[in-house]
């Protein structure tokens, strides 16, 4: 293959992950993460597509032809139990950890540092044309980043909250679920699967950014970064 066109294949996989990356990291509004950390979780989410292979062809002889346990269990299960163990090994009681919305900001990127890797693989081993990458950016690399900012909230509210196993249960079980969910639909509607897939990736949107602003309100910056705006009112002639 042409060199121009192996660098087209890979910016084409590639760059809906790092605008979807740049999205939510800019997204944080009162104390941005080390970038060189956030940077790591991407390289740490694709890494992990490794093992997640490994597993899910393990899984083939348990979960035969059933689309519902190939969504729920070799899929979801597996990759989202995957990056949640990242999160918990790495970040989860490390001091970046410092206001709720940093989970989402970590998750995010574990989340798209392994969709990246699967659109690559996507990318190289099919015969893509324009409109494949496209459906790619706007189903699975979102769908990774949702599913990692609902892991992410949930992670935040255990860090900052009383009721830490409640919630840390969350963050694994929802994104799960979220995540089966959209497999088994993409899956098992082969001819309207848009009619359902659609509306599902709306509440998802919705959701996660409803999410996104509730993180960001309980940051415990958000007092300090007022104070300083009004500081500078106050010295401005």
């Amino acid at each position: 293959m042409p060199i121009l066109a192996v660098l087209s294949l890979l910016s084409s996989a590639i760059a809906p992950g790092a605008a979807l990356l740049a999205y939510f990291y800019w997204k944080d509004r009162y104390d941005a993460e080390p970038f060189p950390k956030v940077f790591l979780m991407f390289i740490l989410g694709a890494v992990a597509v490794l093992p997640a292979v490994f597993f899910q062809h393990g899984l083939q002889s348990f979960t035969g032809e059933s689309t519902l346990a190939f969504s729920f269990i070799s899929t979801s299960l597996v990759e989202e139990s995957l990056k949640w163990i990242i999160l918990m090994a790495i970040i989860y009681n490390h001091k970046v950890f410092d206001e709720p919305y940093d989970g989402i900001v970590y998750a995010v990127s574990v989340s798209l540092g392994f969709a990246t890797v699967e659109n690559i693989l996507y990318a190289w081993y099919t015969q893509n044309t324009f409109s494949a990458m496209l459906y790619r950016a706007f189903l699975p690399v979102s769908g990774h980043a949702l599913f990692g900012v609902m892991m992410g909230y949930y992670l935040g509210k255990a860090k900052f909250t009383s009721n830490k196993t409640k919630y840390i249960g969350y963050s694994l079980i929802l994104p799960i679920v979220w995540h089966g969910l959209f497999d088994y639909i993409l899956l098992s509607s082969a001819k309207y699967w848009a009619w359902f897939i659609l509306p599902f990736m709306a509440v998802l949107w919705i959701r996660g950014l409803r999410k996104v602003h509730t993180a960001n309100s309980r940051s415990p910056f958000r007092w300090l970064k007022r104070d300083e705006e009004v500081k500078l009112e106050e010295i401005r002639p």
